[in-house]
């Protein structure tokens, strides 16, 4: 696929970008405002260790950042295989229906193939209309799988 957007893997330069970008999604999506230092130790963390996540980056022609998401992956006993997990989607409003997030889906699906995983999945808020329209028209469907947590 060519690409109009420079997608890449994330590196600790990028971090206040990506912590800015995370505090706007939550807000945006979950009305939810998350804590400053958390969050960048979180991405930090993330960067500095592929084991636990790849952060993917969209960039313009002038190397700003558009949008980006983190991959993670959870093994399958059941079918001895990874499958992906996108997380913490969030594409900079003026760029939303541009094509960023499609190419940042298309490049991890590029990922997970690459690695023989299962599938790739995602969860999204059940009121969040917008991503999940965007997510069924990358062909992605909903699971049969409803999700459950306790909190720690």
């Amino acid at each position: 696929m060519k690409y109009k957007f420079k997608i890449e893997t994330a590196t600790s330069d990028d971090v206040e970008t990506l912590v800015n970008f995370q505090l706007a999604m939550a807000k945006e999506s979950e009305d939810t405002r998350l804590d400053y230092a958390t969050v960048r130790e979180g991405i930090k963390t993330g960067i500095d260790d592929d084991d636990k996540a790849i952060y993917l980056v969209a960039r313009n022609a002038e190397n700003e950042i558009l949008g980006s998401l983190m991959l993670t992956t959870e093994w399958s006993d059941w079918n001895n295989c990874s499958y992906y997990w996108i997380q913490s989607v969030y594409v900079r409003p003026e760029f939303r229906k541009k094509g960023v997030f499609t190419e940042l889906f298309d490049f991890a699906r590029v990922i997970a193939q690459s690695d023989g995983a299962g599938s790739l999945r995602l969860y999204v808020d059940k009121n969040n209309a917008a991503a999940q329209k965007a997510y069924h028209k990358l062909g992605m469907h909903e699971s049969h799988y409803l999700m459950y947590e306790s909190e720690n």
